[in-house]
């Protein structure tokens, strides 16, 4: 498929009737490993996975350039549609998209950081022009940190804030509004009645409803960001503390390199 074909697939996948689940990779091999599984339909990076894995803390640490060549490498990597997660925009969201465009990424997380609504719809509508002048029907998961560690702002503020910004991005053309945030199926709900049907998306939290739930309640994507590198690190760390132990390595290991 072309670029286009891909961000179309992936645009459509966002609003099919079946939740999008996308497992977040930060390598090349984790992103093949993923993409070899028969129900992967798409890939997301996460930004912070990504960061680490090169030494820097997350928030936008990482230059601009080392970032877009990794999500690159994973795009010309696989054949499934890449999301990726490109925190912010780097001060600069339009031209950010447009050069992940050109490293094949078919769509992308962009962060709003709580700043002011009217900055975040116009970095919103931004980006989603920089795509449409590439000729790409790129998928923009526009994200609102309303659930986000921010003081004590009562659940109901945090629901309206998250409501307000997600229908604003969705008017500037985004796909899909990503909420993150570890929050239970009540609010879930809210959030899809307010934003609406197939239009938005959670991770995968352990007060987040199981997948086929998220389904029957309209949501549009999970994710699990940062989770999967930790999950793939402490395995790693109790190996090696199973080895410094006098322990061997276990049979079957399966060659997925």
């Amino acid at each position: 498929m072309t670029l286009a074909d891909r961000a179309a697939e992936l645009r459509r996948l966002h609003t099919d009737d079946d939740l999008l689940q996308v497992v977040n990779v930060w390598d090349v091999i984790g992103a093949t490993v993923v993409a070899d599984l028969p129900q992967t339909r798409a890939i997301a990076t996460a930004s912070k996975s990504i960061a680490a894995s090169f030494g820097y803390a997350d928030g936008e640490q990482i230059p601009r350039d080392l970032m877009l060549d990794m999500v690159g490498r994973i795009a010309r990597a696989v054949e499934v549609p890449v999301s990726a997660d490109l925190e912010a925009g780097y001060g600069d969201p339009a031209e950010t998209i447009r050069r992940a465009i050109g490293h094949g990424v078919a769509g992308a997380n962009l962060e709003d950081q709580l700043k002011p609504l009217a900055e975040s719809v116009a970095a919103v509508e931004a980006a989603v022009a920089a795509a449409e002048a590439e000729g790409v029907p790129f998928a923009l998961n526009a994200r609102t940190d309303a659930f986000l560690p921010n003081g004590h702002r009562p659940r109901a503020e945090r629901v309206v804030d998250a409501i307000e910004r997600g229908r604003a991005y969705i008017e500037a053309g985004a796909t899909c509004v990503f909420v993150p945030g570890n929050f239970g199926e009540d609010v879930v709900a809210e959030l899809v009645e307010g934003i609406g049907v197939r239009r938005v998306s959670v991770i995968g939290l352990p007060d987040i409803p199981p997948p086929d739930r998220l389904q029957e309640l309209g949501v549009a994507r999970v994710s699990y960001g940062p989770q999967t590198q930790r999950v793939s690190l402490g395995a790693l760390q109790d190996l090696a503390a199973m080895l410094y132990a006098g322990g061997v390595l276990p049979d079957g290991i399966r060659a997925l390199s």
